[in-house]
């Protein structure tokens, strides 16, 4: 973690939701006229009522002056115009961009989608499909004419027709002239939400109603539904299979029959696996691919022999895939985790899926209803003339008088939106590749898509207007981010280059920094005292620590320990009984431990020299120049504060 973050945490260290709100809201004090509140003060002490340790920064009257102190330190930052800094503005924009996704989120759509999905997590459906293709933005000629031929099939499939052999003669998916229109299993977030929707919706043996997603109209056929068997990870020896020409047809077999006899006789998988695995994507790591679940693979044999393996380490009989020949030795099942384990899996799944359309769909109708807006039809009639068929091949170009299209055609509360900026927007959308005709049609479809992403626009600006508990996180994190390069700026960096100035604080301060009596020591400790004994006799004969535990220690059973260095008093590894001697001392029992030391040296107690304190000292002399520097700026800035305010928020915070 960055100091930065550290920092921003220690400042922040409370959710959006967490954040009381104070009703009285009275000036408390201002700096050069600005003013500040007292639900702003009240707030942020309750915020860190238990983060300071230091009991008297609970003291409302001392924490007043840290608080003044603190707003003293902003004013000085935009004093200074960091606020102008380009990465400073970039830090703040990414921060306030992931804050304001809690406000665009429908928690109750997005809870019952997660719910959803999970249930249909625990399923795998094996189905079939038949696919007429049209695009999603298709002509209503060609819609119609696709629906036709859906709507064909699909009455032959319900009236009984071999549903394999409708999908052979009239599927247009690439692949059904092989697997006559057979997925294999799959579970949830693995097709089209429409599709998936179809899925597991659909009775086992039934066919599905019509269906359409963005590749087309689809029929259904479901196979076979079973409890999801979750993920694998396994490793895998392959040997490639025959081509036709080859002489041998019985290599690829008769290799993987001796591999299989190697593993049997006890040789290792792994370096069987690195020596003759034709799979070069995975023999340099010993044969291991990565985890996969049922469908993800192109061979429905290989998942089958992986899934069938019981307990980590076992290993499969050799068997042929379309690819070869494979031996498969199972490292570890991946059993579906409980909800509460999926939930950021599921909410990122959900934002990559078309079910975030139902969030987004959302969110539009809940700000139609909540502002105000209106279009201007003459200014949109004129506008709409300018779009033209050269849209539909991505020809069409934003007139060059834009500029002269600035009224408004849209307004929102009081916001107007004009002309130009509408142009722009369908400029953008030829992208997309709309076919919806007559181009009036399409003009109307744009606008209204329009309307939606203005109303998002609005809605985001209006964040910190619409939700206080949204503005005071974001005010702390501006003052935050301008506080820490103030900080790092002023006192940081300056305590660790100003060498003069911190030696002579020292010298100032060097009787707060002593050492108490210590002693050069070694400490050896046991629970068993025929051990300790030995320790004692090995230590007399002037044994080394580390050669006492050597010969102790043994068959991987720990004997004794030892601790040797120079300890302070007071030190937690300093036995209570132990004497501040030079010399060996005789066995002593502290709790279930014996013990015996041998002091080399007694040092006493005395002034730290700057290098043995430094860290102490460099923390000391950031908050004496800290001190200083407010005391500077309390005389730069004006601050007047209201008494009467302060005893009233007083007495709300310790009635």
């Amino acid at each position: 973690m960055s100091i930065k973050k550290l920092f921003l945490g220690l400042l922040l260290g409370v959710s959006i939701t967490g954040i009381a709100q104070n009703k009285t809201k009275e000036v408390l004090f201002t700096v050069n006229d600005k003013p500040y509140y007292t639900d702003e003060f009240a707030r942020v002490y309750k915020k860190n009522l238990d983060l300071v340790k230091d009991e008297s920064q609970k003291d409302l009257n001392q924490y007043l002056e840290l608080f003044v102190g603190y707003k003293l330190k902003v004013n000085k930052a935009y004093k200074l115009g960091l606020q102008n800094n380009t990465q400073y503005q970039t830090e703040l924009k990414s921060y306030r961009t992931q804050l304001a996704k809690n406000y665009f989120n429908d928690t109750k759509i997005t809870q019952a989608l997660m719910e959803e999905g999970y249930n249909r997590l625990q399923k795998e459906v094996r189905a079939s499909h038949i696919l007429i293709m049209v695009d999603e933005n298709a002509t209503p000629e060609d819609t119609l004419k696709a629906y036709k031929k859906i709507e064909e099939v699909s009455k032959k499939a319900l009236a009984g027709e071999d549903f394999g052999a409708l999908a052979t003669q009239y599927s247009e998916d690439p692949s059904a002239k092989e697997n006559k229109g057979d997925l294999g299993y799959f579970s949830a977030f693995r097709m089209v939400y429409p599709f998936e929707n179809a899925a597991f919706t659909t009775s086992k043996g039934k066919v599905s109603k019509i269906i359409r997603t963005r590749f087309g109209y689809h029929i259904l056929k479901v196979e076979d539904v079973r409890p999801n068997r979750g993920e694998v990870t396994v490793a895998h020896i392959m040997i490639l299979n025959p081509k036709p020409e080859d002489q041998d047809q019985e290599k690829a077999k008769n290799t993987i029959n001796d591999i299989y006899t190697k593993i049997q006789q006890g040789e290792k998988f792994e370096d069987l696996a690195k020596q003759f695995s034709e799979d070069k994507s995975s023999s340099s790591k010993g044969g291991v691919l990565n985890r996969f679940g049922s469908g993800q693979l192109s061979s429905e044999e290989f998942e089958s022999a992986a899934f069938a393996l019981a307990a980590p380490k076992d290993i499969s009989k050799p068997f042929q895939s379309q690819f070869g020949w494979h031996i498969i030795k199972l490292i570890e099942k991946h059993p579906i985790k409980t909800m509460d384990e999926m939930k950021n899996e599921l909410e990122s799944k959900i934002g990559k899926d078309d079910r975030s359309k139902k969030i987004v769909a959302s969110l539009n109708e809940k700000l139609r209803k909540k502002y105000t807006y209106k279009k201007d039809v003459k200014q949109y009639g004129l506008l709409s003339k300018l779009v033209t068929d050269d849209f539909y091949e991505s020809k069409w170009k934003v007139p060059a008088n834009v500029d002269d299209y600035k009224s408004a055609v849209l307004t929102i509360n009081a916001k107007k939106i004009d002309g130009k900026t509408f142009l722009e927007f369908v400029d953008k959308q030829q992208k997309g590749g709309m076919k919806v005709k007559p181009v009036s049609k399409l003009t109307d479809l744009l606008f209204e898509k329009f309307i939606d992403e203005q109303l998002t626009a609005y809605y985001d600006e209006n964040l910190e207007n619409e939700f206080p508990e949204f503005a005071n996180v974001m005010e702390e994190y501006r003052d935050g981010l301008l506080l820490f390069d103030l900080m790092e700026k002023e006192i940081w960096e300056r305590s660790k280059t100003d060498t003069i100035g911190l030696k002579s604080f020292y010298e100032d301060h060097k009787m707060e920094h002593m050492w108490k009596k210590r002693v050069d020591a070694t400490i050896i400790s046991s629970t068993k005292m025929d051990e300790i004994k030995k320790a004692l006799s090995l230590l007399k004969k002037k044994m080394e620590p580390q050669d006492i535990k050597a010969k102790l220690n043994v068959n991987n059973v720990v004997n004794v320990m030892t601790n040797s260095g120079t300890f302070e008093e007071g030190n937690d590894a300093l036995p209570k009984g132990i004497t501040y001697q030079v010399g060996i001392s005789d066995i002593f029992k502290e709790g279930e431990y014996y013990f015996v030391t041998k002091v080399d040296k007694v040092l006493p107690d005395g002034v730290k020299t700057f290098d043995e304190c430094k860290g102490k000292v460099v923390n000391d002399y950031q908050q004496y120049l800290e001190q200083r520097w407010v005391d500077d700026l309390k005389k730069e800035f004006t601050v007047t504060i209201d008494k009467d305010a302060f005893e009233h928020i007083k007495k709300q915070l310790n009635p």
